[in-house]
């Protein structure tokens, strides 16, 4: 019998999110197999395996198998040993800095939209996960589907998009997150704001596998759309927004510890939900996949 016949695909139901069933990724992948996943990968957007024990190199090969590593442009929270793996947490060491980053993904976003070439998408395994006194896991993410918003816009709407583009901006992202009390890491200043510069990319992001059309817009993050009058840009942006967090078009993922998570950045914008604290504990690794330029 061959992994495949193991492999199954529970859709979660909303319009992205699905379990992958009957894999261990600490083991080599078939190509049948791999090819099973990786196209649900790009109908679904988002993928979780449940009950996952895995080392640190075997995270990385996982991810490996996806395309190239992508490493995060601030390496302040990497992992000592291996640099293209980011740790997200909200431990403290002795000294009462943070190990990892504590305050990834709490505003609606797609990962690293700021930079020329985004990363197709991430994964995160489930180290630890902060639970409450009565058991329940705390720090649910969310996901919504870019696709599925495109799709319900106005027609008049995708014709005036069409091939436009807006500016993605890292000050912009952050500058948002200290305005909402959330930004938990070092200040910025003119070093780090110089290595992200303001980047373009299209309002309307088409899918490298599938072909499908995304909103590809970050509420807080991105400003102007070319050709349109600025406070016309910013309503459309405003709007855009708006519709990408519908509950018509989230899925939520309620985190296991073991859990290995995937979401593909163009497909999905996603936010965690920071409703807990310490002594609750969350300690997640994360790898990202290299992508190409948004078209």
């Amino acid at each position: 019998m061959s992994d495949l016949d193991t492999v199954s695909v529970r859709p979660s139901g909303a319009p992205v999110g699905a379990e992958i069933l009957g894999v261990d990724l600490a083991r080599p992948l078939s190509d049948a197999a791999f090819r099973l996943i990786d196209e649900a990968y790009a109908r679904y957007g988002v993928l979780y395996f449940r009950d996952q024990k895995l080392t640190e190199s075997q995270f990385i090969d996982a991810t490996a198998r996806f395309g190239r590593l992508h490493v995060y442009p601030f390496a302040d929270y990497a992992h000592p040993q291996h640099p293209e793996m980011l740790i997200l947490s909200n431990i403290l060491d002795a000294a009462g800095n943070y190990i990892g980053l504590a305050d990834a993904g709490t505003t609606w976003h797609t990962d690293n939209s700021y930079v020329a070439v985004p990363p197709r998408g991430s994964l995160l395994h489930a180290i630890e996960v902060p639970v409450a006194d009565d058991g329940t896991v705390l720090g649910d993410t969310l996901f919504s589907g870019a696709g599925a918003a495109y799709d319900d816009l106005p027609d008049e709407l995708k014709r005036l998009l069409d091939g436009r583009t807006t500016t993605h901006s890292y000050e912009g992202k952050q500058r948002l997150r200290i305005k909402e009390g959330k930004y938990k890491r070092k200040p910025l200043n003119a070093d780090i704001l110089a290595r992200v510069p303001p980047v373009d990319h299209p309002v309307i992001r088409t899918h490298p596998q599938t072909g499908r059309k995304c909103i590809y817009v970050v509420a807080g993050e991105c400003f102007g759309i070319s050709g349109l009058p600025d406070d016309e840009a910013a309503a459309i942006l405003d709007d855009l927004a708006e519709r990408l967090t519908r509950p018509e078009y989230v899925h939520r993922h309620e985190w296991r510890l073991g859990d290995v998570l995937m979401w593909d950045n163009c497909l999905v914008q996603h936010v965690a939900i920071q409703d807990y604290a310490l002594p609750q504990r969350r300690l997640m690794w994360r790898t990202t996949i290299e992508g190409g330029i948004p078209f």
